[in-house]
């Protein structure tokens, strides 16, 4: 691999990206090791990515563990795959403002399928809601499991997606508790964060009939099935629209990160110049 390959085609080029914890020395855990020897039966010398999940990464040749045989699977032989690094450690700068999705839990596999796509799209925070007419609730002992879960499947995710600034998904929240967590602009309370550049914005609550949605409320909080309530609504915080329908709170949540990940990337933004087409009534 040249030194001059870019961050953009190393991650895209790669057979797969791992996190570790020491770029130096990368020694992979049970699971990712099983996935690249024997899901993806990497051969020697195939490149993959590893990463910190804290903006630094770099480029590894595959030197050992070659796609296992199926009589190794059937053996259910562990894996084993030597990664030796092949590049410099580069680090990727954390563009702002960080982008925040807090949502309601949802019933069934939903609030999974909300995280795993948030974390595809490159939302920063992800923050599972307890809101009054949330229909899912946790005990203590549960919110601890399912965050840990939440955890997991943002990470896969992550890795699939290529991402070097794995996101932070916190342990569930009330509402009412939200706005003073997030802090003014956006941001965690207490603390900004290193290397991130561009000014933050507020949080405000998806509501239909809201105002347009911009990097001036980069933290969306979505609310249960029935909407959040006259109490909830009267916190004082600002109105975003999602749209003229009616979503599912993951969809719901989906649509506030594509919007605001693309408003980040310079993706989308208010068109200049272009009038929308006349409607004739039907006849």
């Amino acid at each position: 691999m040249s030194e001059g390959t870019p961050a953009v085609a190393l991650l895209r080029e790669a057979a797969a990206l791992v996190y570790v914890a020491n770029l130096e020395s990368p020694a992979l855990d049970a699971g990712d090791a099983h996935h690249l020897s024997t899901v993806l039966r990497l051969q020697a010398g195939e490149v993959v990515a590893i990463s910190d999940g804290a903006g630094r990464y770099r480029g590894c040749r595959v030197a050992g563990g070659a796609g296992a045989r199926r009589s190794e699977r059937r053996r259910a032989r562990p894996a084993t795959i030597t990664l030796v690094p092949d590049t410099d450690v580069s680090t990727l700068a954390r563009v702002g403002p960080l982008l925040t999705v807090g949502f309601s839990l949802a019933k069934g596999d939903r609030t999974d399928w909300a995280v795993a796509k948030l974390s595809e799209l490159g939302i920063d925070r992800i923050v599972p809601l307890l809101c009054e007419r949330t229909a899912v609730r946790w005990g203590p002992q549960a919110a601890a499991h399912q965050h840990r879960r939440l955890q997991r499947i943002a990470r896969e995710s992550s890795m699939q997606a290529r991402r070097v600034w794995l996101p932070e998904i916190v342990e569930l929240t009330l509402l009412a508790q939200a706005p003073s967590l997030l802090g003014a602009g956006g941001g965690w309370a207490g603390g900004g964060e290193v290397g991130v550049s561009g000014a933050g914005g507020g949080v405000a609550l998806a509501e239909p009939g809201g105002g347009r949605l911009s990097l001036a409320t980069s933290a969306v909080l979505v609310g249960p099935e029935g909407g959040f309530t006259d109490r909830e609504l009267g916190t004082g915080l600002p109105r975003v629209s999602l749209g003229d329908t009616i979503l599912r709170i993951e969809t719901a949540a989906i649509v506030a990160g594509a919007i605001l990940a693309g408003l980040r990337g310079g993706y989308v933004g208010a068109q200049q110049g272009i009038e929308a087409p006349a409607v004739t009534p039907d006849r």
